[in-house]
């Protein structure tokens, strides 16, 4: 039988079935945004995981509609609220950057299965992850700086090191929509499934994983990330900071305002 975790969780599932482990966004009616909570959550089962010997391959998903919409900007203003300390604010701009370094750092392989869409905070979580597995009617968007703010969490290296730094600004800068088959091509996600076929195929992946040596495979990933993200730290820790200040202006007020009275 799976181990399961529901009971733990609020806006997650957990299922543990032999060396898959299972973890499902369960935000439906807010199209699975990631408010404070969630990424907490996220955040604790990813540390909770990660000091696991018996778990080798881990999977993200969201629901058939989506994966998620990105950070919940009905919590966003407390990025600039000037009744919280600025030690509160930076805490609260910080929590995208640990849930994605959390993610990053997991010792297993880890997948997503995205249908529906993946825009913002959701793009940036999968970012973090090893592999992304994208339904062929699906789309993924950074809206970040159209809302006024820039790119933070840790996205900007892990997207220059997927697509380069071109494609990089294109999909910062110009905040454009990417249908499957392009972030296929361009090198965003690794597979496209057929519509609803994302989480199964996911898992067919997972199977190839887990018939690999465990240690063996955990090496290879380790070496892999010391190559790869050598640098992401020292462009990304002050993430945060730049959140808070351009959070607080009119006009990223103005767009977020916009963006939530739609």
């Amino acid at each position: 039988m799976p181990e399961t975790a529901k009971n733990r969780f609020q806006f997650l599932s957990v299922e543990i079935d032999g060396g898959l482990a299972c973890v499902q966004l369960k935000r439906p009616a807010a199209r699975n945004a990631l408010s404070r909570g969630l990424m907490l959550e996220l955040i604790a089962v990813a540390q909770d995981l990660s000091a696991r010997l018996d778990v080798h391959v881990v999977t993200l998903t969201g629901d058939n509609v989506c994966f998620s919409a990105g950070v919940d900007l009905k919590e966003s203003s407390a990025w600039a609220d000037e009744s919280l300390s600025a030690l509160e604010r930076r805490d609260r701009a910080g929590i995208g950057y640990r849930l994605c370094k959390a993610w990053e750092d997991m010792p297993q392989i880890t997948l997503v299965a995205i249908e529906g869409f993946a825009i913002g905070g959701g793009l940036a979580l999968a970012l973090a992850c090893d592999w992304r597995v994208m339904a062929d009617d699906a789309y993924v968007s950074l809206p970040e700086i159209a809302l006024g703010i820039p790119l933070t969490w840790g996205a900007i290296p892990r997207l220059t090191n997927l697509v380069g730094p071109a494609k990089a600004k294109r999909l910062t800068i110009l905040c454009e929509r990417i249908q499957a088959a392009d972030a296929l091509q361009m090198g965003l996600v690794d597979y496209v499934a057929a519509k609803g076929q994302a989480v199964e195929l996911v898992r067919q992946v997972a199977a190839q994983t887990l018939a690999m040596p465990a240690a063996a495979v955990r090496m290879s990933k380790e070496t892999v990330n010391a190559v790869a993200t050598v640098m992401n730290h020292a462009v990304s820790y002050m993430g945060h900071d730049q959140i808070a200040i351009a959070s607080s202006s009119i006009e990223s007020r103005q767009r977020r305002d916009k963006a939530l009275n739609r």
